[in-house]
């Protein structure tokens, strides 16, 4: 019942000998800060993160939408249909090969 009491009482902070006492104590609460402040920073880069994974999947989406555009817009039949709306058609004539000989 004495030792119950005398820890009610906090007489172990009070007492001559009480300075490694508080020295425990501090050096648990300093780790307890770290532990906290180590969570946090945890946490934090935990949401970071989670964001860069959405923007890498919006930015993913955007490259592929880009990239089917421009699998239309390569199409022969889209290239032919933007050229004759332009006035520019087939040639008539097939091309003439020119050889050049080293003589």
């Amino acid at each position: 019942m004495n030792k119950i009491l005398s820890i009610l009482n906090i007489e172990f902070l009070i007492k001559d000998d009480s300075f490694k006492n508080w020295r425990m104590i501090l050096f648990l609460s300093g780790l307890a800060v770290i532990m906290i402040a180590s969570g946090h920073s945890a946490d934090r880069k935990i949401f970071k993160i989670a964001s860069l994974n959405a923007e890498i999947r919006a930015l993913k989406s955007d490259f592929i939408e880009g990239k089917k555009v421009l699998m239309v817009l390569k199409k022969e039949t889209t290239i032919t249909q933007v050229l004759f709306e332009k006035g520019i058609g087939p040639a008539a004539t097939p091309p003439i090969k020119i050889n050049i000989s080293d003589e």
